[in-house]
């Protein structure tokens, strides 16, 4: 197993952060296959005011770009994207339409 933490921010209004809450109390269920059919075992996202992180355990075989050719390809990916879109934004130093930024590591005991 790997794991992989990323980050992301929230737009910060109260009203949208709630919103994007409550859609992931209830993820659709085509989005919670498509996050195993990749190889992600477990997957957890914290919030502080508008910062979220995200940590991803996954199997061994998982690869990002692999990950992201099969979201491209998937129609209902597509659409959960776009909706979220309205919620989040990019962090400082984001490249242009990247959204969760994978973190560094900096310590360990």
């Amino acid at each position: 197993m790997r794991h992989y933490c990323l980050a992301l921010d929230l737009k910060d209004d109260k009203i949208l952060i709630a919103e994007y809450e409550k859609y992931h109390r209830n993820v659709w269920p085509e989005i919670l296959v498509s996050i195993k059919d990749a190889g992600i075992a477990h997957m957890e996202i914290y919030r502080t005011g508008n910062r979220l992180f995200m940590i991803m355990e996954t199997n061994d075989d998982f690869s990002f770009e692999k990950k992201a050719k099969a979201d491209a390809g998937n129609e209902k990916v597509q659409e959960w994207e776009n909706l979220m879109w309205k919620y989040q934004q990019a962090l400082p130093g984001a490249e242009p339409g990247e959204k969760w930024m994978l973190m560094e590591k900096i310590f360990q005991i």
